[in-house]
């Protein structure tokens, strides 16, 4: 049996994230009844791409190092993935109205993100924050006027069957996507079960509807966030116990939102939950630094 490296497993993740992301916005301005104007995706685009590679080029040189871009063709390609995935995502999941700036702010700040709070984990900076949900949720603090695609957003130019059809379809591919290659299947199913858990106490002590308090699992939006956005690989745990406590804490404090009467909840926990994760790793490499400390001074008395 071949085994497979994580990192190519990991580039292999972001080509199916990349292509089935594309499908979707394709077929979303085409037929689905998408209601952003069409060129809204080639802008993000084109100013992700830029930014980037931009402030790849930056941070190399002052690390004095090859740019992570350069190698060929195939690794400019999957270099881009990430930000290809994010700019995509803003396109779609943010409602601007006539106005492109929120969908650049929104990619922007995703890009910026990733390259500017970084964290060394296991001697490699990474960054800390899903970075289109990050830029998402910025976007909807500072503009209020901006909001979510609509629910109906994603099936207005169908019906019948593929009403239901369609969210079939990108649950399976997501499903498939994260068992085979991300590994984050137990982070989806602690968010789903945090999720359940947060609706009934909802239920149970603050008398809220359960049925209702369950009905945001119905929409393909919940299931893109499931299945792309929560489940993001450099953002989240590896272990599959500490995916389960990342999952039900991103559905913790989503019910705590709810309750707090904030909208856009799914989105602002998780920026929440990473940024709680990112302090705990900044917590437990202090706790690293100094006990090699203590070990180096006590070999050198």
């Amino acid at each position: 049996m071949i085994s497979t490296a994580p990192g190519e497993l990991r580039v292999k993740a972001l080509r199916r994230f990349a292509l089935s992301i594309t499908i979707l916005t394709l077929l979303g301005h085409l037929f689905l009844g998408f209601e952003q104007a069409p060129v809204t995706p080639v802008l993000t685009l084109l100013l992700g791409y830029a930014l980037d590679l931009t402030l790849e080029t930056f941070q190399a040189r002052v690390e004095r190092r090859p740019a992570a871009f350069l190698g060929g063709f195939g690794q400019l390609v999957d270099y881009l993935l990430p930000t290809h995935i994010g700019a995509l995502a803003c396109a779609m999941l943010l409602y601007g109205n006539s106005s492109p700036w929120p969908y650049l702010f929104a990619i922007a700040t995703a890009v910026a993100s990733r390259h500017i709070l970084r964290i060394r984990v296991d001697g490699r900076p990474r960054h800390v924050l899903n970075p289109s949900n990050a830029g998402i949720a910025l976007t909807l603090l500072l503009f209020p006027w901006v909001s979510i695609a609509p629910p109906y957003h994603f099936t207005a130019g169908i019906s019948g069957a593929l009403d239901w059809l369609l969210p079939l379809g990108v649950l399976m591919a997501g499903t498939l996507l994260n068992g085979k290659l991300t590994g984050k299947m137990p982070l989806i199913l602690g968010w789903l079960a945090g999720f359940v858990g947060q609706a009934l106490l909802r239920a149970v002590l603050f008398d809220h509807d359960f049925v209702a308090a369950l009905l945001p699992m119905t929409g393909l939006a919940f299931i893109l966030f499931t299945n792309y956005m929560i489940t993001d690989p450099g953002t989240t745990p590896r272990a599959r116990g500490n995916q389960v406590w990342f999952g039900l804490c991103t559905a913790a404090v989503y019910g705590l939102l709810v309750l707090a009467h904030v909208s856009y909840g799914l989105f602002l926990a998780l920026v929440i939950t990473c940024t709680l994760r990112a302090g705990l790793l900044l917590v437990d490499r202090h706790r690293l630094i100094r006990a090699r400390r203590t070990r180096l001074g006590k070999a050198a008395a």
